[in-house]
């Protein structure tokens, strides 16, 4: 059984490892975020439509059972 020292480094390893990835993946989260909340902003209409055919859509393959 490894020792809890030899836990430890591997798990700062794979921090070290997966860091910068999740740094990477939490900037292009916001971005996008930043995106969508500027798309609804200028066009509300087109989001509710959207969000009423996308429910629409799930209702029915949810009444099909």
């Amino acid at each position: 059984m490894e020792s809890t020292q030899q836990l430890q480094e591997k798990a700062r390893e794979i921090q070290e490892r997966l860091g910068p990835q999740i740094e990477e993946a939490k900037r292009g989260l916001s971005d996008l975020n930043t995106r969508v909340k500027a798309f609804v902003r200028e066009r509300p209409g087109v989001c509710l439509l959207g969000a009423l055919a996308l429910g629409f859509v799930v209702g029915r393959i949810a009444s099909r059972r």
